[in-house]
């Protein structure tokens, strides 16, 4: 039962993820005032909000206006719930899991915040910042980490923003934006060494994978603007969870 709950309150984060989303591109708080439908205006009642039945039940559409919803809807309820699923299947209950249900939160909010709009909410990447330094101190004066492990946390975040920053430097913001910078700063934080490397390979590895499909499907131009920090987040959550077993297989090849 406890994983049937998880996941229903997954949908439920991520209904309520997808008017973050919204009301932070409008300016707007997110935390006072009803939800409204961003095409007619008219406040959606309870029986409108619940994750994805409401989608399926309306067909996809606004109830009053008739126009289209957004997949990005159900898409982002349905994929948070399967992350708060995992999270507590690999995690189990303790600190690790409420660290990493109010990361994955945030990263969905960045996720899906770059591919619509082409930017990186610094605030979150602060907080996200703040919160894994928090969980590293944790761990040290917990004894689950050495000093020597929070000295590598800290090399591998400034190595790794470093590197960016070089990129974004001498392409003049061409190759990345400077959100980039800061969000390689925060990976670094989580990852530590070696997985930090394993992270951003990866992250180029998505990402050249999915602008090379982009380019031969015509869906974008070579030099077309393509979000980067969706890539880093999969190349991340991919290393943290299975970082081990890569490396493992990595090194059996040498």
């Amino acid at each position: 039962m406890i994983e049937i709950f998880i996941f229903i309150f997954g949908l439920i984060v991520g209904s309520f993820l997808n008017c973050v989303i919204w009301r932070m591109s409008k300016g707007e708080s997110f935390i006072f005032g009803r939800s409204y439908c961003p095409k007619c205006k008219h406040d959606l009642n309870f029986f409108d909000l619940f994750p994805i039945l409401s989608f399926l039940f309306l067909k996809g559409r606004c109830r009053y206006c008739k126009e289209k919803i957004s997949y990005q809807y159900p898409l982002v309820e349905f994929f948070t719930g399967l992350l708060f699923l995992f999270l507590y299947l690999n995690l189990g209950i303790g600190v690790d899991l409420i660290f990493w249900l109010v990361s994955i939160s945030l990263f969905i909010i960045i996720f899906v915040y770059d591919i619509k709009y082409y930017t990186i909410p610094d605030r979150l990447v602060f907080l996200l910042i703040l919160l894994s330094i928090i969980r590293i101190l944790y761990s040290f004066f917990a004894g689950l980490i050495y000093f020597n492990d929070v000295v590598l946390y800290f090399l591998s975040a400034i190595g790794a923003s470093l590197f960016f920053f070089l990129i974004w430097f001498f392409s003049k913001g061409m190759a990345m934006g400077f959100g980039d910078v800061k969000l390689a700063f925060l990976i670094g934080l989580i990852l530590g060494w070696p997985y930090i490397v394993i992270g951003l390979f990866l992250g180029f590895l998505f990402g050249a994978i999915v602008g090379t499909i982009m380019i031969i499907l015509k869906k974008r131009q070579k030099d077309s603007e393509i979000p980067f920090a969706p890539f880093l987040l999969l190349g991340m959550f991919v290393a943290y969870f299975f970082g081990e077993i890569i490396l493992n297989w990595y090194l059996s090849l040498i």
